[in-house]
């Protein structure tokens, strides 16, 4: 049991408020007892036990990118995608801190009944915070959308909510991923050479993992599949050493992506065996592979391919993190111990999970103010494919929610009797169209299912279509080949064409037709854009999906999400997908007019931008500049505005960025109410890469303030000059 290896463990004198000892001291002690081969054993996912020095098995795989995952019943939130149109980094700390006492409470009860397996642990391989340079990328929903700077906001106070404030003690470790430059294609990863320039290495791909680092504190990293610059990321000493740990100061430890050190020999051919793929690893800063490939390094090191010492290097890295998990002290010291099984899936937590849900949904299209509906509706059609399915509310890496709350059930929840719900599928989810099973099980035909759809729109007083797609269309290496998805990934932007069929046949009924979209990325819905009155983004909303999505409908929660990323008209707008350069890519670069643009977001009510003055005209590098933004609802109804900084230095010219985001506030307003936002922009965050010195620089020169509900959408101007 574990509390005997606990105390086997106290009887080594490895507790320091009993001894006296600092964890580092204790922490040698132990290295110093294990034979070379028990610690390479230490340094693969799946740490066995060893019970000679008291050391009990660990498993350092888990996951939680939007709520304890693989683990049984939690808390699950929005997809990550969605966490990031919130535009709201308080609310996400807040989820994180519930999703880090699920997972406490759930290690406590493992731990409890003598359990230490795969996803029971306090080490979790989350967020991923891949910039989503393309939409076409199946795993996009996984990350927190294109821009480098909303990506690190919204990433830190995830990492910081995970890993809690106390001085000695992590409440659970969070493992920020894949450093660095990748993002598909998904069927490539294990062998694609990602290239681009160094500037957007360094002020696209890198930032984020900067700030989670330097500002989060994140205590652990994962590395990527793919090569970049020709080196497979997991044996990069540029990326790993370098940057990470020399520039950045990083002092925690690095984990491999799973089977990432099998691909350096395999996939990437560098050099011919495992052992010496590790050995490359290793020495460029791994510590921990998901897999057994580490397994091997014993031989290594008595064929001289790498020293004890670097063993020694990655071990203390991997057991100081144990040591301030608490795993080696006795409960009574670990404040996060006394969490109990009763703390997960509360009612709390469910409620938060609808408020990230309500504040992430984005009202993209609203003509003639269709939504909120009408009191005068008395009969809705609900039709489409997702409507009552529960894996649209899930995306992937989720959890099981115990009360999960569909589409359709969260809109008949809230019709109660007052208002007549109709239900028609229309079409099958476009994922089963090949699967074909379910066609010898019943007789319906496509031609039925459209033809009750039908009736049901013209029965009804409003339309409410459920579409887009499903994690079972994109993901991470999904075994899928069909028309507009490979591998995880999509090859268009477009509606399903059954879905795309079906709307265009209910559109001729006259009926008002309100298109809300499932998935985890961009649409180019053109025709719906041109022909439909509203359209609403909720991506995968998770456990409470359903009972926001119908407070948004019905009026009773004012939306006011923002686009994390671009939605482009089609995807013969976009560069390849196989090309990281940045040129082209995401409102940074991409000089056409998109379908709608990153930040956008329409609300009930309407926002006056007021005026906006500095607090100073001329800056130093080090200051911090007070905006003073002046602001009115002179709508109908309370509710948040998402007030937007973008800046560029007066002097950028292609191929420097069009505009940056560098400062952003979601802000509550009730109705007719005016007032001054502050909203603080670091002048240290203006700073751009110079390839001649090798290093971030601070340019002097003026530099254009501009204020905004988009990034097409620009309300106020100013401008700063930095001495």
């Amino acid at each position: 049991m574990y509390k005997n290896l606990t105390a086997c463990i106290i009887s080594l004198c490895l507790v320091s408020s009993v001894f006296g000892q600092k964890k580092d001291d204790r922490i040698q002690k132990i290295i110093s007892q294990m034979t070379l081969k028990e610690k390479v054993l230490q340094m693969q996912n799946d740490a066995p036990a060893i019970p000679r020095l008291g050391i009990p098995a660990y498993n350092w795989w888990n996951e939680c990118l939007h709520g304890v995952a693989r683990n049984g019943v939690a808390t699950v939130f929005p997809q990550a995608i969605g966490m990031s149109a919130t535009w709201d980094p308080e609310l996400i700390k807040e989820e994180a801190d519930i999703i880090s006492t699920e997972a406490r409470a759930k290690h406590n009860e493992a731990m409890k009944n003598g359990k230490s397996g795969i996803y029971q642990g306090l080490t979790f391989w989350s967020p991923n915070i891949n910039i989503f340079r393309d939409p076409r990328w199946g795993r996009g929903q996984e990350t927190y959308g294109e821009d480098p700077y909303l990506t690190g906001r919204i990433g830190v106070a995830f990492v910081k909510g995970l890993q809690g404030d106390n001085p000695e003690y992590y409440k659970i470790i969070s493992t920020p991923k894949h450093l660095a430059v990748h993002s598909g294609p998904e069927p490539l990863r294990h062998t694609i050479d990602t290239w681009c320039s160094e500037t957007d290495l360094y002020e696209t791909y890198l930032p984020a993992f900067e700030a989670l680092i330097r500002e989060g504190k994140a205590a652990s990293v994962m590395g990527a599949y793919n090569r970049f610059w020709n080196v497979p990321c997991c044996a990069s000493d540029l990326l790993l050493d370098q940057i990470l740990r020399k520039k950045w100061g990083f002092d925690g430890y690095v984990v491999t992506d799973c089977g990432a050190i099998w691909d350096i020999f395999v996939e990437h051919k560098l050099v011919p065996t495992q052992e010496k793929a590790s050995v490359l690893g290793v020495k460029a800063g791994c510590d921990l592979t998901c897999g057994d490939e580490f397994g091997s390094l014993d031989t290594a090191v008595v064929d001289g391919y790498i020293s004890e010492k670097l063993i020694d290097r990655a071990i203390t890295r991997l057991f100081t993190a144990r040591a301030k998990l608490g795993m080696f002290d006795p409960d009574s010291l670990v404040p996060y111990s006394k969490i109990t099984i009763s703390e997960n899936d509360r009612d709390e937590s469910r409620q938060l999970a609808k408020q990230v849900a309500l504040e992430s949904m984005v009202l993209l299209k609203n003509e003639g103010n269709v939504l909120p509906l009408s009191k005068m509706f008395h009969t809705l059609a609900v039709i489409g494919p997702y409507a009552d399915k529960k894996n649209v509310l899930l995306g992937n890496y989720n959890g099981e929610p115990s009360h999960p709350v569909t589409l359709l059930q969260g809109i008949r929840n809230r019709a109660g009797s007052s208002i007549k719900v109709i239900y028609a599928e229309g079409v099958i989810p476009f994922e089963d169209t090949l699967r074909s099973i379910r066609y010898f099980k019943d007789s319906t035909s496509f031609s039925d299912l459209e033809k009750e759809a039908l009736r049901a729109a013209r029965k009804s007083d409003a339309v409410i279509f459920i579409g887009g797609i499903s994690p079972d269309l994109e993901g991470e290496a999904l075994n899928l080949k069909m028309p507009g998805f490979l591998g995880g990934d999509r090859t268009t932007l477009d509606l399903p064409e059954n879905q795309q069929r079906l709307l265009k046949k209910l559109r001729d009924t006259g009926k008002p037709i309100i298109l809300v979209l499932t998935g985890g990325g961009a649409f180019s819905v053109n025709w719906a854009d041109s022909n439909l009155p509203a359209i609403l983004d909720i991506w995968y909303p998770g456990e409470e999906g359903g009972n926001a999505l119908a407070a948004i409908l019905f009026g009773d929660y004012n939306p006011a999400g923002r686009l994390p990323v671009t939605f482009y008209k089609s995807v013969n707008d976009l560069p390849p997908f196989e090309n990281y350069a940045m040129k082209g890519r995401t409102y940074r670069y991409y000089s056409g007019k998109p379908l709608y643009a990153f930040g956008h977001g329409l609300s009930y009510s309407h926002f006056n931008y007021i005026s906006v003055l500095p607090s100073i005209k001329e800056v130093k590098p080090s200051d911090t500049l007070n905006l003073k933004i002046t602001l009115k609802n002179t709508g109908n109804f309370d509710g948040d505005e998402v007030i937007q900084v973008y800046v560029r230095h007066s002097g950028d010219v292609d191929p420097r960025p069009i505009r940056s985001l560098k400062a952003f506030h979601r802000v509550h307003f009730i109705k007719g109410e005016e007032k001054i936002v502050k909203i603080p922009l670091v002048i240290h965050d203006l700073r751009v890469y110079d390839p001649e010195s090798g290093d971030y620089i601070l340019r002097s020169g003026e530099y254009e303030i501009e204020i905004g509900a988009a990034s097409d959408d620009i309300r106020l101007k100013t401008s700063i000059y930095v001495q």
